[in-house]
């Protein structure tokens, strides 16, 4: 491996070598989602995207059977080991003060995870992050350089040299450097010339159907109306998404629902008024836009035109899906009609809001003989979140604006940190946000799976996974009691949902060690203040990784017995990742290190007016800690390899790429930028979406 300095400057820091433990880390006890913060909870403008604004407003979750009445003597020693391992944690807080130069610790000195704790649900912090600040200058919020990050297949993880030519980050670069690349996967879409030939009420629906667009969605739909028609009246009602995300989407929608009642008009089993229609929408409130459903095409198309966009980025998905149920069943009931719902949207909604309601959601749709079909977007793969990108009108700064869209689970099965900070990726999964998917399919209804990549959604990749090997890696579509019975029953994805859980980048206490900086200062002392910092917490977070590592490899012999392919995959990745965000933070440390020893210059003006704003960390694949680093580099990276041939065509298979394509190393690039122009008038607010 490539080095251009020797380990000696960090060859003493507690890098353990990686190989098969003997102790297995107590599985986590939480048995409920930890609870989101209000919409209404904005981070403030001065936050650094590495370190998350606290979060301290919280909504009670019901509780699970998990039988913890039993636990007695148990949860009384978890309890004060909890208490023991805070004030260990502390200590060595203040012991790693002044030091970055240490002994390597013995493997057995590590003891279990270090935020391990045994809360009730409602009190359990949150996993998920909370809304982006908006206010925060586009350029800290674009962590890595996607060409220098090999953050898309295909692209180099070798970052330009260091005095190239400084660029200034234009809408038409930006597009280059997050845009796609790289050839999609191979997938065989299933085509629907045949709509389902019975629609009985118990009909189970479809988790999941990939159409080539809106066109191919709504001709399904088309004839799934047209089959129920043949057998009674039918009353249509569409629920649209009114966020500022969805603005692209409503004319090409618009046009192609103006064509569904061109070609439902034609069959005479749609004459005479057997097809009413109506249309309701929602943001932060409910709106109903037909008052008495209609047979009118002209009046269907008005009250579509009729939705707003609302400005408050909030979605009471699930609560506009009830209430559209209850403001037509009377309705149809005195009808006599069967009810479908067409739900339109590009998010997921909100957590929270989908944890509490979804179950009883389901059941009003079944008991008002309601099929709900979803015209959604893809999850994001075991991660909450995507994020579109907006360019400023006055400032012109790009901002990444966050929207709910995962996961494709019912809780996450993987780290939510990429090994510097929380993650931004926008990695496919293959299947649709998993509260609507189940909602289609319990209410008979289907998910219409929309694969085209929006223009503005930053890191998308236009990929495309093999159909027949995702079969085997389908999320599990039970309730999320059901979920979390099995997951509580084993030992084995217990201990990987406990890791998941204590490194979550969206814990206050773990973020203050794993989220690390990767804007510094271009000024000396204040640089060597940040760096300094990092690196006593780089020194602590080797610690958690080590007992992370510990764990994982513990649980290894579970890994043959168990039957899913799905969390078996779930723990290849999340093992292979362990070991490579070890690797590359005992190298941040070091290179940290070695900058802070040979500092270099940068000007802090460039030809034609660009001013040095900071300086970046960027990953590649050369290191300056190679044999040291050499045990973790070997193994995971054939971890990874061995990922990308056992579970081909999958979203695991994609990850790898993406963590082999990073590199092991890191390195300081200078970022410069155009000075921020006069702003003339009032400054235009960023949305919400």
């Amino acid at each position: 491996m490539a080095s251009d300095q020797s380990a000696s400057d960090s060859a003493d820091l507690p890098l353990p070598p990686p190989g098969d433990a003997d102790l297995v880390a107590p599985p986590s006890t939480a048995s409920a989602p930890p609870p989101l913060p209000s919409r209404e909870v904005e981070p403030t403008a001065n936050d650094d995207p590495a370190t998350p604004p606290a979060q301290d407003e919280s909504e009670t979750q019901p509780s699970t059977p998990d039988g913890r009445s039993r636990r007695g003597l148990s949860s009384a020693l978890e309890f004060t080991l909890a208490l023991l391992a805070s004030a260990l944690f502390h200590m060595a807080l203040m012991v790693v003060a002044g030091l970055w130069m240490m002994e390597p610790p013995r493997r057995d000195d590590l003891g279990s995870l270090v935020l391990s704790h045994v809360v009730p649900p409602e009190k359990q912090e949150d996993i998920f992050p909370e809304r982006l600040d908006e206010q925060l200058d586009p350029a800290k919020e674009l962590i890595f350089d996607v060409a220098a990050s090999g953050d898309e297949p295909g692209e180099s993880a070798i970052a330009p040299p260091p005095m190239a030519p400084a660029r200034e980050e234009t809408s038409d670069e930006e597009e280059q450097r997050v845009a796609a690349t790289g050839p999609p996967l191979p997938l065989v879409i299933p085509r629907f010339d045949q709509p389902r030939i019975e629609l009985p009420l118990e009909t189970i629906g479809e988790q999941r159907a990939v159409v080539d667009g809106y066109t191919e969605a709504l001709g399904r739909i088309t004839q799934e109306v047209l089959t129920l028609l043949e057998k009674e009246k039918v009353l249509l009602v569409w629920c649209f998404d009114q966020s500022e995300s969805m603005k692209d989407d409503q004319q090409e929608i618009r046009d192609e629902i103006s064509r569904v009642y061109e070609e439902l008009g034609l069959a005479d089993s749609a004459a005479g008024g057997a097809l009413t229609n109506a249309v309701t929408s929602y943001g932060a409130n409910f709106l109903v836009h037909t008052p008495k459903p209609t047979s009118q095409a002209d009046k269907i198309r008005e009250a579509i035109n009729a939705v707003p966009i609302d400005p408050s980025g909030r979605e009471i998905m699930l609560q506009a899906v009830s209430r559209s149920i209850a403001e037509y069943q009377t309705y149809a009931k005195r009808t006599r009609r069967r009810m479908a719902l067409v739900l339109v949207t590009d998010e997921s909604g909100d957590f929270n809001e989908n944890y509490r309601f979804l179950e009883n959601v389901i059941k009003q749709a079944q008991d008002a003989r309601c099929m709900v079909y979803v015209l959604g977007r893809e999850a994001v793969f075991s991660y909450p979140y995507a994020h579109m990108r907006w360019k400023h009108p006055q400032t012109h700064h790009v901002h990444w604006l966050r929207i709910d869209r995962g996961p494709e689970s019912a809780f996450v099965e993987q780290l939510q940190t990429n090994g510097f900070h929380r993650r931004y990726d926008a990695d496919a999964s293959g299947f649709g946000p998993y509260d609507q998917s189940r909602l289609a399919k319990q209410t008979g209804g289907i998910f219409f799976l929309l694969p085209s990549i929006e223009t503005n959604l930053v890191r998308g990749k236009n990929r495309r996974y093999e159909l027949e090997a995702m079969r085997l890696y389908a999320p599990d579509m039970r309730s999320r009691e059901a979920y979390l019975l099995d997951r509580n029953k084993s030992e084995f994805r217990q201990v990987l949902w406990k890791v998941i859980t204590d490194l979550n980048p969206y814990h206050p206490e773990a973020a203050k060690i794993i989220n690390m900086r990767v804007h510094f200062s271009p000024q000396a002392a204040p640089f060597l203040k940040q760096a300094d910092h990092e690196q006593k917490k780089a020194v602590v977070y080797l610690k958690y990784m080590a007992q992370a590592i510990e764990a994982i490899e513990a649980i290894k012999p579970l890994r043959e017995r168990e039957y899913s392919p799905r969390w078996q995959a779930n723990y290849d990745l999340l093992y292979a990742q362990l070991l490579a965000y070890t690797a590359r933070i005992y190298e941040y440390g070091a290179y940290l290190e070695h900058f802070k020893r040979n500092p270099k210059i940068a000007p802090p003006r460039k030809k034609p007016n660009l001013l040095l704003i900071r300086w970046d960390i960027h990953t590649r694949k050369e290191t300056i800690t190679g044999e040291t680093i050499k045990p973790y580099v070997e193994k995971s990276t054939a971890l990874l390899k061995q990922i990308i041939k056992q579970h081909a065509g999958t979203p695991w298979a994609a990850r790898a790429k993406h963590e082999l394509n990073r590199g092991f190393g890191v390195k300081l690039f200078p970022y410069y930028r155009r000075p921020t122009p006069t702003i003339v008038g009032k400054l235009v607010p960023v949305p919400k979406l």
